[in-house]
């Protein structure tokens, strides 16, 4: 198979072999997110997240990870969970050495040494390092809540803090140290506490 990129994105200098993913692509630099989630009007910039998203209201976690029991709405976040549990980082910068879990976080930190900020606010043009970072800025412009904890009733604005608060009724701690088997309910937690075996 060719290995040729002929679509080649004049925002950025992206390049990409195929017509779909490079209009794909393209949806980041315009803003726009032609997929709407007919249950709370979220909107996405592809297909797929749109489907991984749906899962948040459906409540189907279909990959399990083995090492705890934790569930999860798709494959990549079980895969950087199961990290945790492992304690690996295998992704390192070559600018300062820091090492990551992930492919994307490491991506996302480089960000800090080149300042590239491709993501732009169309309502206020601020702009931004991440896609992420753009959807929950514009999240101040609406104060949208669309996500509701099912125990109380709060609103949230993300489903990661979502998922965060509901560990108050739950009673869940998901970061458990593999050297002691305590468990916590935060990373950051598990994080200060293997330092005490060091």
């Amino acid at each position: 198979p060719s290995r040729e990129k002929p679509f080649r994105c004049l925002e950025c200098g992206k390049s990409f072999r195929k017509s779909s993913i490079f209009i794909h692509h393209q949806h980041i630099h315009t803003g726009e997110r032609p997929y709407t989630c007919g249950e709370c009007g979220k909107s996405f910039n592809q297909s797929s997240h749109l489907f991984r998203h749906q899962r948040i209201h459906s409540g189907k976690r279909p990959y399990v990870c083995n090492g705890c029991g934790k569930s999860f709405t798709d494959s990549s976040n079980l895969i950087r969970h199961q990290l945790i549990h492992s304690g690996e980082r295998p992704y390192t910068c070559g600018e300062c050495g820091k090492s990551f879990n992930c492919s994307s976080t490491l991506r996302t930190h480089q960000l800090i040494h080149t300042g590239e900020r491709r993501y732009k606010c169309l309502e206020c043009g601020k702009r931004f390092r991440t896609s992420s970072s753009l959807l929950r800025h514009e999240m101040t412009h609406t104060d949208e809540r669309p996500f509701c904890c099912i125990d109380c009733g709060k609103g949230l604005k993300y489903n990661s803090t979502l998922v965060t608060h509901r560990r108050i009724h739950t009673g869940e701690r998901p970061y458990k140290c593999g050297e002691c088997g305590k468990s916590f309910t935060w990373s950051c937690n598990l994080t200060r506490h293997q330092r005490t075996h060091r």
